[in-house]
Parts: C-alpha cells; sequence; structure tokens
C-alpha cells in the first residue's frame, strides 16, 4: 500500500488515528497518471506541488474570498513576512469557485458558502496537502455564525459540530446508502486556542457545541424567510432546547469539515464569531463597522495561535 494512504476506520468512518501524514483513504489514486484539482485550477501534472506547498504548517479556511485575502494580509504583518497592505497573490485566479493565498507556512483558502461548497473544497485541499508531502498540519476554519444565548461580537470555538437534531454526526448519502461520520473535533487544540483567547482578552470566547444546518432560514428556525410554516414559540423552543444541548452557536460547514478532517487524521478546530444573539433576533443589525471588527477576532485569535506555536508572539 502506498505511504500515506489508509483504508482503516472505525466504525463511526472517522480515521483510525491522527499523525504527522496526511490520509488519503482512496487507492483509485494511485492508478491516475494526473491528478487535477479542477475547483482549485491545479494538477499534479502542471504544478510542482511540494515546491509550491511542502511548507505548509497551517491552513486557515472561511467562506469568503475577500475575507481570506485580508486574512492573508494581516498574517504577513503579524508574522513579520512582508508589508500586510502589499498585494498577495491568489494562487486559484485562474478559477472563481474558491480563492487561496500563501503566507510562509500559512495556507488561507475560501470555502463558499453551506455543506456542499466546503466539501468539494477540502476533497481538492487534503488532496494538494498529501500531494505537496505536508506533515504535521493544523486545519482552523475561522467565520461567522449565530449565537445562541451569547453576545453579539463573542468567539466560539467548537468543541463538536452536530446536525439539527443536536447529535455529533455527519450524515452522507453513498451509492443510495446513508453514511455516519464522527464530528468531533481535537480537544486539545481547542483548549489551546482558548488560552491563547485569555491571553489576549480582547473578547469573550467559550467552548462549545455548533450546530451545522443545510440552510440559513427554515433550518436554523428563522422567521424572516420566503417560507416559514412555525410559530415565534415553536422557533424559541427549538433554539432554547438547543441551548440545554450544550448549542452555543450554528452555522453550515462544521460537520462536514470536522467529519473529513477527521479522515483525513488532519488536526483540526472552528472558530467563529456570533454576528447576534438568536434568541432575540432573527436578522443582523449591526453596522458595517462593527460586523467587520467582529469579523476579524476569530483572525485574531487563530494569527495569536500560529505566531505562538512558531516562537513568534
Amino acid at each position: 500500500m502506498t505511504p500515506g494512504f489508509t483504508t482503516e476506520k472505525r466504525k463511526d468512518g472517522s480515521a483510525s488515528s491522527k499523525n504527522s501524514c496526511i490520509h488519503l483513504s482512496n487507492p483509485h489514486l494511485q492508478k491516475m497518471k494526473e491528478d487535477i484539482l479542477y475547483h482549485l485550477d491545479l494538477g499534479t501534472g502542471t504544478h510542482d506541488f511540494p515546491a509550491l506547498f511542502g511548507d505548509v504548517k497551517f491552513v486557515c479556511v472561511g467562506g469568503s474570498p475577500s475575507r481570506m485575502k485580508a486574512f492573508s494580509r494581516y498574517i504577513t504583518g503579524e508574522l513579520g513576512l512582508g508589508d500586510p497592505n502589499a498585494d498577495v497573490p491568489n494562487i486559484c485566479a485562474g478559477t472563481d469557485r474558491y480563492a487561496m493565498y500563501k503566507v510562509g507556512p500559512v495556507l488561507a483558502v475560501s470555502h463558499g458558502m453551506g455543506i456542499p461548497s466546503i466539501s468539494i473544497m477540502l476533497h481538492e485541499l487534503i488532496k494538494l496537502l498529501y500531494h505537496s508531502k505536508c506533515s504535521d498540519v493544523t486545519i482552523i476554519r475561522i467565520g461567522t455564525s449565530g449565537g445562541i444565548g451569547l453576545d453579539s461580537g463573542s468567539v466560539v470555538i467548537t468543541s463538536q459540530a452536530v446536525d439539527a437534531s443536536f447529535k455529533p454526526q455527519f450524515e452522507q448519502i453513498i451509492l443510495g446508502k446513508t453514511v455516519v461520520r464522527s464530528t468531533q473535533l481535537d480537544g486539545e487544540l481547542a483548549q489551546q486556542l482558548m488560552s491563547c483567547s485569555q491571553e489576549i482578552q480582547e473578547f469573550k470566547t467559550v467552548i462549545g457545541s455548533t450546530m451545522c444546518t443545510l440552510d440559513f432560514y427554515e433550518g436554523q428556525a428563522r422567521l424572516d424567510g420566503a417560507f416559514c410554516f412555525y410559530t415565534e414559540e415553536e422557533k424559541l423552543h427549538y433554539l432554547q432546547a438547543a441551548h440545554e444541548a450544550g448549542v452555543r452557536n450554528i452555522e453550515m460547514e462544521s460537520s462536514v469539515f470536522a467529519a473529513m478532517c477527521n479522515l483525513g487524521g488532519l488536526r483540526a478546530a472552528v472558530v467563529c464569531v456570533t454576528l447576534l444573539n438568536r434568541l432575540e433576533s432573527d436578522q443582523i443589525s449591526s453596522s458595517h463597522d462593527v460586523l467587520v471588527e467582529y469579523q476579524q477576532r476569530p483572525q485574531k485569535l487563530v494569527s495569536y495561535f500560529i505566531k505562538k506555536q512558531l516562537g513568534k508572539a
């Protein structure tokens, strides 16, 4: 068996263990002369992956291309690797699906909105890391979310992703059969990030479960979508039940992110800021400037963590 490939999994479908190598559980890839990462506009036949990405130790992913570009500029300054105001080239400029920026050992990649979009990106990103012979990689999703019982601007570090029934699992239909995978995230990494937040002391940070939904409106019990067939009382009952189950925020990517990182043997975390308290409102009412500052909070926390890991803090 080719090193780096594994077919050994737990009953929940996750990788048997995390180690320094990237796991690819797909023997068919060994038969391919070239692996084309179509949605990233990269390929093993056209790019020297080890030369381009072999030094990557940290991958930060987020929904918005502009936000990931801003993050790449920010961490350029934080790591002292150049002018934070200078332009950082988009490695995936040949496609409009995703954007990718590299700053030293840090790779920043956009993933779009929702489970389908991030899963496509992660399939190709994990293969990119494998082909690049990367090791000891930490991957962190930084993003925005709706809080449950938290003030706007709070940061949530996800302990586990849960589905809309509050179960810590990700379900996917494969060949007509339901496959269930674990959505537990790295507890040690979560604690390290929490310690970093306590050192920064700039904003409230908590560790809790994150509910991952299939859409933004009905799936998140909003009252302001084009369709709504439940009452405000039913909405509040559901969200309060989520809070009692340990859920502290809601977004649309964490479950498949956790499941795929487990399969790939990647040390992973999710760090999201809350833009509102869903027990009080469905619509975001903060000003643009306030929202921009909120969105910078996960970036600040993760950047500080990376600096500490590199001995630069």
